[in-house]
């Protein structure tokens, strides 16, 4: 056995909350304390000086699409466009530096614009050059615009789709499985390693992709699963089935985990094809729905049935409907603990109400949130009030309400949506921009690192903690001072009293210096170091 002792810094640890030294034998934590007896119970361990640096345990990102994050990290990134002509510049220098192949661009969201519109098919031509393969994904990734050239290339997208309109739905499907078939191996590979590289840096052990036929393919999907890196990765497929054999074959035939993720009940705000109840307040309709109510029953009893974890991604409050409408069919058929066992999960969960939240609380429903969507497009003047009005707006993401039913909790970035940055996630889910739907900052720490753990199917209640027996994946902080608060709009006196012995975190006050990331572990194993 070979053992570490890690002396001279902070612990998060709720059975330790004054440790100053932790042991790790053989890649479990065996022990947490004072570093004098840490020494004299560990006499031949390898000692590692902390100086001061903050140890916690690891992040998990429950909702990734790896290469498509990569492709934003070693290609073509449009997070940062200000206009329709930023967006043409970048690709005219992109298409100089690189004249031949498939130009992949992510991010653009035309919400922030003054002109409020993409850019055209025409100016996609002119920029990148004729003939030139152009698909550039909108931030949320549920609609794109793309050159003459891929358009050519995609043939027939159906009787709904206007040539030259942005593409949603069904024609964006189809466009993004042509784009992405033209990447090579290589750079698949490529971007995965940017993309898990970037995680590690961020102190996070694993990730959960929601792949699907519609988002990355399966030769992705496989591909990812048998890349080797330091980072763990739980992949969740997002395909419909109506059996239990159908959805046996399908987890042994890809070897993925689970089958849920981005299983697309609706599509999003931005693109206006997230399913709403009421109209849209900035364009007619309510949205495009994927799967009804009959398909979400079939696909939960099949995977309940065949012990497979399932999941949706469901956003409007209309898509919300059917799923719990499809929970509550199979708990009436199969019982509510059968469902519960089986982790079932809920992909963002935007508009969910009052009363869903305490239908999807009952029937034991994991919600994988993202509070980085309301950091990004939340408040009086942003893209959730343009889209839904400000009444409506302001009901988005109540993170409090779903955590006072007792749901179980687990954010993540949606990355490439929103950048794969824990601390700002963390953050995020603290300071909402809606009074009231905050987290405290305990719990959204919690729920960024135990509670993703149990949103993949890890319940063991050690993954997510630093006490003995834990499995030693944690990550060490350059942080400032240790601060023990409430919610920002609770007053929760006993657990900021210093004689509770609650372990404290860094500052997640507005404008305060979130850690950054000196080394990441897990299970032992170091992963990343500054």
């Amino acid at each position: 056995m070979s053992t570490q002792l890690l002396i001279g810094g902070r612990f998060y640890s709720s059975s330790s909350p004054d440790a100053t030294a932790m042991a790790v034998t053989d890649g479990t934590v065996v022990w947490l304390g004072a570093e004098a007896p840490g020494r004299a119970l560990h006499p031949d361990a390898e000692i590692i000086d902390l100086d001061g640096a903050f140890v916690a345990p690891a992040f998990v990102d429950p909702h990734v699409h790896v290469t498509a994050l990569g492709l934003q990290l070693t290609g073509l990134d449009l997070s940062g466009a200000t206009s329709p002509s930023a967006v043409l510049d970048r690709v005219r220098a992109h298409a100089a530096a690189h004249p031949t192949g498939i130009i992949i661009g992510e991010g653009w969201d035309d919400t922030v614009w003054p002109e409020q519109r993409p850019p055209t098919v025409a100016e996609l031509d002119e920029a990148a050059g004729p003939g030139r393969l152009v698909y550039l994904a909108r931030v949320d990734a549920h609609s794109a615009v793309a050159s003459s050239a891929l358009l050519d290339a995609a043939g027939d997208l159906g009787d709904g789709h206007l040539r030259g309109a942005p593409l949603r739905g069904d024609a964006h499907h189809r466009v993004r499985t042509v784009a992405l078939a033209e990447l090579d191996r290589a750079q698949r590979d490529s971007a995965r390693a940017a993309a898990l590289d970037a995680a590690a840096a961020q102190g996070i052990v694993a990730v959960h992709e929601c792949a699907g036929p519609d988002i990355s393919g399966r030769d992705d999907v496989r591909e990812l699963l048998a890349f080797d890196h330091g980072v763990q990765v739980r992949a969740y497929w997002g395909q419909a089935v109506r059996t239990a054999d159908e959805a046996r074959a399908l987890v042994g035939e890809l070897g993925v985990h689970a089958l849920g993720g981005d299983l697309f009940v609706d599509g999003s705000l931005g693109s206006h094809t997230a399913l709403l109840r009421d109209p849209y307040t900035d364009v007619a309709g309510c949205g495009k729905s994927f799967l009804d109510v009959d398909a979400v029953t079939a696909h939960l009893r099949a995977c309940t049935e065949a012990g497979i974890q399932a999941g949706f991604h469901a956003i409007g409050d209309a898509a919300v409907d059917v799923v719990v409408a499809g929970f509550t069919r199979v708990a009436a058929e199969l019982g509510g603990p059968a469902v519960a066992a089986r982790g079932h999960r809920v992909e963002h969960a935007e508009m969910a109400d009052t009363t869903a939240i305490t239908q999807l609380a009952t029937l034991g429903v994991i919600l994988s949130v993202q509070p980085g969507f309301d950091a990004a497009w939340g408040g009086p003047e942003g893209m959730y009030a343009t889209r839904l009005g400000a009444e409506r707006a302001t009901g988005l993401n109540p993170f409090s309400a779903m955590a006072a039913a007792g749901i179980s909790l687990a954010i993540g970035s949606d990355a490439p949506v929103t950048a794969m940055n824990p601390w700002e996630q963390v953050r995020a889910a603290v300071q909402h921009r809606t009074a009231g739907h905050g987290l405290s900052p305990r719990a959204a720490f919690a729920a960024a690192t135990r509670g993703a753990w149990r949103a993949g199917g890890v319940r063991d209640g050690m993954a997510g903690t630093l006490v003995p027996g834990a499995p030693a994946s944690y990550a060490v902080w350059d942080a400032g001072d240790l601060v023990v608060a409430a919610a920002a709009d609770t007053v929760q006196r006993w657990s900021t009293d210093p004689r509770s012995r609650v372990p404290g975190l860094p500052s997640l006050a507005p404008g305060a210096d979130l850690p950054t990331c000196l080394r990441t572990v897990h299970n032992g194993t170091t992963i990343y170091t500054a």
